[in-house]
C-alpha cells in the first residue's frame, strides 16, 4: 500500500478539492487485484494535478482510516461480484456503495464500509465515494490476471478518467 501520484493525505487536514483513486485487491489472487493493476496504468500512463491522489489500497485495513479521512471524493477500484457474467464493469455510487462493501471477496479483512462507518461516527470520510470495478472470471493463486480481465483495464481505466473529468481534473498523458 502506498500513496503513488499527488500529495500525502496530511492527518487532520483536507484538501478542499481532494480526491482519492484507491486501488483495492490482493494481487496474488488473480483478477481480485484489478483495482492494484488500474491505479498502476494510472500511474504510469498519466499524470494529475497535486490534489488527485493514486493510492494503492491493497486489502484495505484499518491503516486506510487517514488517507480516506484526508480526501473529499474516492472513487474506488475494484474486483466485484455482482451476480452478472465475469468481466462484465460495474459502476456504483450512492447507497450501493456501503451495499457492495458488505459482501467483499476477502471476509477476514476489514472492509471499506466498515471504514466508512468508521468515518461516518467520527464525522470525517469523503462527500462522495464512486466505485468502479469488474467482475473476476478467476481467482486463482498467481499475479497475472486473466486475459479476459486483463483486456478490460484500458476500459477501466478510462471509466476513472471520466470519472475525474467529470470532477474538474484533467489528467495528462505521460
Amino acid at each position: 500500500m502506498g500513496v503513488r501520484t499527488g500529495t500525502s493525505p496530511t492527518h487532520g487536514h483536507r484538501m478542499n478539492a481532494s480526491i482519492l483513486v484507491l486501488g483495492l485487491g490482493n494481487i496474488l489472487m488473480q483478477d481480485e487485484g484489478i483495482g492494484v493493476r488500474v491505479v498502476e496504468a494510472l500511474e504510469q500512463g498519466w499524470t494529475f494535478p497535486e490534489h488527485v491522489s493514486l493510492v494503492d489500497g491493497g486489502t484495505c485495513g484499518m491503516d486506510m482510516l487517514d488517507i480516506i479521512a484526508s480526501h473529499r471524493r474516492m472513487i474506488v477500484v475494484d474486483a466485484v461480484k455482482t451476480g452478472a457474467p465475469p468481466t462484465t464493469l460495474v459502476r456504483l455510487e450512492g447507497d450501493a456503495v456501503p451495499a457492495f462493501f458488505k459482501g467483499k471477496l476477502s471476509p477476514h479483512q476489514v472492509g471499506l464500509s466498515d471504514l466508512l462507518a468508521t468515518l461516518r461516527l467520527q464525522d470525517e470520510g469523503p462527500e462522495s465515494t464512486v466505485v468502479i470495478g469488474c467482475v473476476p472470471a478467476g481467482m486463482q493463486i498467481t499475479l497475472d490476471l486473466t486475459p479476459q480481465v486483463a483486456a478490460r483495464v484500458p476500459e477501466l481505466v478510462g471509466m476513472v478518467l471520466a470519472e475525474l473529468r467529470a470532477l474538474g481534473v484533467e489528467p495528462a498523458p505521460r
